[in-house]
């Protein structure tokens, strides 16, 4: 135990610091599972079966479990080391501990990985050369080797001619973002493309080149990739192929090339804007996740038809002749089609049998074809490839809600992985499903047909499938990653901890336990439960926030965890900061049930 002091003008508050200490819960289940103070092998093996429902644990499971948490012990030296067994600390150190975690951390892809690429959600980026901002932040290929470092499948890159017309840069056409060569990117891309998956990494082109550049850009691909690129020749597939088959290849999507305009300059049609001023949260870690039912109701009313423009905001007008000057050796590279998406909504939606492709919309054109055509567009997704991308005013490389997106069957959700906030904590928690490699599977009620024939309808709501219970236990580690003054310059902070669902908008809600005042290892031991119709989609939200009463509370940090990935019983749960990366100490402790 050691004291904190605070300075208050001419005074001094002086507070304890206290070891973490078991919850009452953790006591007696250790006096359950235990004889005489000391928890065997065979006692650890009852309880992982019991409490932690991993009932196809074996004896010599549970002993190396319980010679890696002896190990653990015997690094602190305040702990007693029994070879035998572990004391009451010893086991509330291993449940708060790396080997007792909420999600499996073996990286084991264990979904079927064998279906056509239409029946993953895909990790996909927007803009992945970009370092911050959407208007002048540098172009490199620093952001692209971070993404794939992260798991990321699809990345994004808008190709135009240098300023001499001679070469290809990569940059955010109509802005000030200094460019960066395709050359430096595509040879980055192949070099860090498998680092983190095994799994196809996609190629998105946006093209605004003339046609031999467009053969200088084919050249620079195919002598980067070689063998590794995949290419289906003239012919468009009739069906996608399966990440399984694509393993350590790389694919190129990419719209039927157009001619590039010298003179004319991108124009922005997205009418969506971010109007009003931010509230201080906002501004702090970014807006709360917005309720998918109301957002959609407010965008209908906003509204008056089914029907989309282009899909790209900032592409350029066709040349109908443009099929006789494009480079046949470009052409033969791309591998999945990106087809338009004018005109009448049920035109392009129309799934043709005999051959795929890959649509593009924007976040708020995918709104407005869910409000009228949402059983279509599941329908479609079950064939083809839909892009959701930021709509143009997110200068700020902010996002947007995933579920939106997932809900409907979209596979390439795009999002600005330069900055942070809520919705990009709900795309990375999404990817740490199916061992982090980039491809979850989508749930059979987005896949299947009923006998008529008919899809599973969005609208609809459905039965409750499971409810989740979770209990918080407590939390610890603060001190250690923090200063002594970061949440509060005159006492220890006064934690709280947010959490919520984010899923299909009948599961998604947030609740919040009580706040702990003056205290670096709160213990809240507040319960909840969590109605969920489709689990498949859900995600679990956790944050931690320190309570100010005369400011905005501060961030204590977060995470997000499928549902469908959690571990049940007693777990530590890692928290991790605005960026999504881990702390080195930061836990809670909480438990999971899934009740029927």
């Amino acid at each position: 135990m050691s004291k904190q002091t605070y300075r208050i003008c001419c005074f001094q508050r002086k507070f304890k610091l206290k070891e973490a200490e078991a919850p009452d819960e953790i006591k007696d289940l250790f006096e359950r599972f235990s004889e005489n103070g000391i928890m065997t092998a065979e006692h650890l093996c009852k309880f992982l079966k019991d409490v932690q429902s991993e009932e196809n644990v074996t004896k010599e499971e549970a002993e190396t479990v319980m010679e890696s948490a002896l190990k653990l012990v015997h690094e602190h030296l305040n702990i007693v080391f029994h070879r035998k067994g572990l004391n009451l600390d010893g086991f509330f150190r291993y449940l708060f501990s790396d080997l007792n975690v909420s999600i499996s951390t073996d990286k084991k892809v264990h979904h079927d990985m064998t279906a056509p690429l239409s029946h993953y959600f895909i990790y996909t980026s927007h803009n992945t050369y970009l370092t911050g901002n959407q208007l002048n932040s540098d172009c490199s290929d620093v952001p692209i080797i971070k993404a794939l470092q992260q798991g990321v499948r699809v990345i994004e890159l808008d190709m135009w001619p240098n300023s001499s017309k001679d070469n290809v840069d990569i940059l955010h056409g109509g802005t000030l973002t200094p460019p960066v060569e395709l050359i430096q990117c595509l040879k980055s891309i192949k070099e860090h493309a498998f680092v983190a998956s095994e799994y196809p990494v996609i190629i998105t082109l946006e093209d605004h080149l003339t046609p031999d550049l467009q053969a200088k850009a084919a050249e620079m691909v195919t002598q980067v990739f070689g063998d590794i690129l995949f290419t289906c020749g003239a012919e468009c597939l009739s069906e996608f192929p399966s990440p399984e088959s694509l393993k350590g290849r790389i694919i190129i999507s990419t719209k039927p090339p157009k001619e590039y305009l010298e003179s004319k300059k991108s124009s922005e049609k997205d009418n969506g804007s971010q109007k009003g001023k931010k509230s201080s949260e906002e501004k702090a870690w970014g807006a709360e996740i917005s309720d998918l039912s109301q957002k959609m109701i407010a965008y209908s009313e906003n509204k008056d038809n089914g029907e989309c423009q282009d899909d790209e905001a900032d592409s350029h007008h066709e040349n109908p002749n443009i099929q006789q000057n494009i480079a046949p050796e470009y052409k033969h590279l791309i591998a999945i089609q990106a087809g338009k998406s004018k005109g009448p909504t049920s035109e392009w939606l129309t799934v043709d049998p005999i051959k795929v492709k890959r649509i593009s919309l924007n976040e708020e054109k995918l709104i407005n074809v869910a409000l009228n055509h949402g059983k279509d567009l599941i329908r479609f997704t079950q064939r083809n490839l839909l892009r959701v991308y930021p709509k143009g005013m997110r200068v700020d490389s902010s996002n947007y809600n995933p579920l939106i997106g997932w809900m409907h069957g979209a596979q390439m959700v795009a999002f600005n992985m330069q900055g942070h906030g809520r919705p990009l904590w709900l795309m990375q928690g999404m990817f740490k499903a199916n061992g982090g490699c980039g491809y979850v599977k989508k749930p059979e009620l987005l896949l299947k047909t009923n006998a008529n024939n008919e899809v599973h309808d969005p609208k609809r709501l459905l039965s409750v499938k499971t409810t989740l219970k979770v209990k918080v236990y407590m939390g610890k580690g603060w001190h250690l990653d923090f200063k002594r003054t970061h949440f509060d310059a005159y006492s220890p902070p006064d934690f709280y901890v947010k959490i919520g669902i984010a899923g299909v908008p009948a599961d998604s809600r947030v609740k919040k336990t009580k706040a702990i005042e003056d205290n670096w290892i709160p213990t809240w031991n507040d319960e909840f439960e969590f109605p969920l119709t489709v689990p498949e989609l859900a995600l679990l939200r956790v944050e931690v926030h320190e309570y100010d009463m005369s400011e905005i509370d501060d961030f204590g940090g977060q995470t997000c965890i499928p549902v469908s990935e959690l571990r049940t019983g007693i777990r530590a749960v890692p928290i991790y900061n605005e960026k999504g990366e881990k702390y080195p100490s930061v836990k809670l402790l909480m438990r999971f049930e899934f009740v029927k």
